[in-house]
């Protein structure tokens, strides 16, 4: 007496219609092969990446035999490194990983062995690990179960239904401190692979055909998301490496172009001037003969004398009368630095507000108060750090003042003043830890959830070289 109950196997034809979601190919057709083991993935670009105690692999499959201007990136948890002998005798190592196969409905887990395949009709061939229990076979037809369409490749749909995959990221960082901590930490615990590495140890191959980055030897991998972590003193080198990942290809958490623009506090202030940013009134002279009417273009004393390439508030005096601002602007001069002149903000009282833009979003703030006896409030002098309600000016510059820049990664600083919201700086390389503790907020996971979302795979159609 048979079991009316129990599930009949699907039947399935020498060739059908499968999708793999979790590596986000939603139709390939597939041989079926009894006489392999394991299925075989055409697969090209492989690389391995992670820790070795849980490596993983990235990957880019061409779903649609003879189109390989159509590439689905991909990346899976390695499982296994087997020796597998193909229809012709040749034996590879090849490495195994696993993923749900779907068909009409059903679904369950695969092994997929990943090969080139670009010689083969079939992109993809399923092994008898992969029909055991689910199947049986009708070796005289095809397409048994529903057919599905390419056209599923050039809809709208297909971005957002991409499954959310492991990540190689490089922090371009010379510190070992809280914020490069912090992304490592954090993109690990996304299930990434982040990478620290030393800014200026790189050295680029510039060539038209092939640009790449090296590093300590060796061409470094393809990334997909550099995380810049410039200092000051290698501005200009490390924009340089910057535009080298640019023309490979990776996305940048900040452009070369907007992270040497904010360096430049005089450039930086002419780009927030053009895009009508409110700031404080300032004035630049290279000739000693006009330091009394650079003193008058600003105002009254008291005034701010802040050096162009001055960080964490090093380079910055406030001359209270102005006796002391042709003072110190003299004093300047005989050093040969290029500095600015800026009316100071009393009613701001020794305070500043830090908005951390990411993404074009203010994610969060905080209120600095500087040291007893001090005017500038960076926590790197003494200062404190609240967090803080900004209002809806205060927030609508901080964004429009990131992009002035083109920045995803921006802490732009405000003075409260009389006259409305005031931009002081916009920093390309915001420290984490102050704005962090102030708020509470998972500043770290905030820039991985923006980066996920620009480097998440998508179908890509390459352009074809003209013949």
């Amino acid at each position: 007496m048979t079991d009316d109950t129990a599930p009949q196997p699907l039947q399935f034809g020498w060739e059908e219609w499968i999708s793999l979601p979790d590596l986000g190919v939603p139709a390939i057709k597939a041989k079926v092969d009894t006489g392999a083991r394991t299925s075989a993935l055409h697969a090209f670009d492989i690389e391995t990446f992670g820790p070795s105690t849980r490596p993983k692999v990235r990957f880019t499959v061409h779903p649609i035999p003879g189109r390989d201007d159509l590439v689905i990136p991909c990346s899976a948890p390695i499982i296994d490194r087997r020796e597998v002998a193909s229809s012709n005798g040749e034996r590879e190592l090849r490495y195994v990983i696993q993923s749900t196969l779907s068909v009409s409905g059903n679904q369950w887990p695969i092994e997929i062995t990943l090969t080139n395949r670009s010689s083969m009709t079939s992109r993809m061939l399923l092994g008898r690990q992969a029909l055991k229990d689910h199947i049986s076979i009708v070796a005289t037809d095809r397409f048994l179960q529903p057919e599905l369409s390419y056209d599923v490749y050039h809809t709208s749909r297909m971005r957002a239904a991409q499954p959310k995959r492991a990540l190689r990221i490089a922090v371009l960082s010379r510190e070992d401190n809280y914020s490069t901590r912090r992304l490592v930490e954090e993109g690990e615990t996304r299930g990434h692979s982040v990478e620290v590495i030393d800014t200026t140890r790189c050295y680029m191959a510039i060539n038209a055909l092939a640009p790449e980055v090296h590093y300590d030897g060796k061409r470094l991998p393809r990334y997909d998301a550099v995380i810049p972590r410039i200092g000051a003193s290698v501005t200009a080198y490390g924009a340089a490496v910057i535009r080298q990942f640019e023309t490979i290809g990776t996305f940048c958490v900040n452009p070369s172009a907007g992270i040497t623009a904010s360096r430049d506090k005089l450039y930086a202030h002419q780009l927030m001037a053009r895009a009508r940013v409110g700031m404080p009134n300032t004035a630049f002279a290279a000739s000693p003969k006009d330091t009394g009417n650079l003193i008058g273009l600003v105002g009254t004393a008291p005034l701010i004398v802040k050096l162009l390439e001055s960080t964490q508030g090093k380079g910055v005096v406030l001359a209270e009368t102005r006796k002391a601002a042709e003072s110190v602007i003299d004093a300047f001069r005989g050093l040969k630095a290029n500095f600015l002149v800026q009316d100071f903000v009393k009613e701001a009282a020794g305070e500043d507000i830090r908005c951390l833009v990411i993404g074009g979003r203010v994610v969060a703030s905080m209120k600095r108060t500087g040291a007893e006896g001090d005017f500038r409030s960076n926590l790197h002098r003494g200062g404190s750090a609240k967090s803080v309600r900004i209002t809806k000016a205060e927030r609508e510059t901080a964004i429009r003042a990131a992009r002035v820049f083109d920045l995803n990664l921006a802490g732009v600083d405000l003075l409260r003043a009389d006259t409305g919201p005031k931009v002081l700086e916009v920093n390309s390389s915001p420290g984490f830890e102050g704005i962090e503790g102030a708020t509470a907020k998972n500043i770290a996971g905030a820039l991985y959830e923006m980066i996920e979302a620009q480097a998440r795979p998508a179908p890509v159609r390459r352009r074809k070289t003209p013949g």
